[in-house]
């Protein structure tokens, strides 16, 4: 190795954690593509309809476990107010799972944003280079994938495919339309 130049930047990307590395060594030339991966995680990963089941069994088996106990006070201490005490107890349970249940299941309902960090990150990435954009709808398909509509202003000659391609490091996003407009 002689010490000389060891590497150079070529082109910059629009991402500063996306970018091709091209080396020389020995004469030949490769890249190496580096880029962030978006990950499914929190509302957009999780899957209701498998949540709701586990929910279900272990209602129903804490609720039985709670009767036993309540059952077994009872007729040993002599104590009759704690089957009431369970039942409460037990409605306190089911009560509060299903209302985390039902709050996430009406968000996806309702086309709530599942993931407002996501969508800050797709609005910097956009708007890194003097893009602005003006509409963002982030919605869920289902487990682990994301739609996405968007509207972009560019002075620039920039089709969709531009900010799709600029889009496709976040790998929950499953389906995407881009709306490209002159400022």
């Amino acid at each position: 190795m002689d010490g000389g130049d060891v590497g150079e930047i070529i082109e910059d990307g629009p991402e500063p954690h996306a970018f091709t590395a091209h080396l020389r060594v020995e004469g030949a030339d490769h890249a190496a593509l580096f880029e962030e991966h978006e990950h499914a995680q929190g509302a957009a990963a999780r899957d209701n309809n498998m949540r709701s089941a586990v929910v279900h069994v272990l209602a129903d088996a804490g609720v039985s476990v709670l009767v036993i106990v309540g059952l077994l006070f009872g007729s040993f201490l002599g104590w009759s107010w704690m089957d009431p005490v369970v039942g409460l107890g037990g409605a306190i349970v089911i009560a509060a799972w299903s209302y985390s249940l039902i709050r996430d299941t009406g968000a996806v309902l309702l086309d709530m944003n599942p993931d407002r960090s996501m969508a800050a990150r797709m609005r910097e990435m956009i708007e890194i280079d003097g893009d602005r954009l003006t509409d963002l709808h982030l919605w869920r398909l289902g487990p682990g994938h994301l739609g996405a509509i968007l509207c972009v202003a560019t002075e620039r000659q920039r089709g969709p495919e531009y900010y799709q391609s600029l889009l496709r490091r976040f790998r929950t996003l499953s389906h995407v339309t881009v709306q490209v407009q002159k400022q």
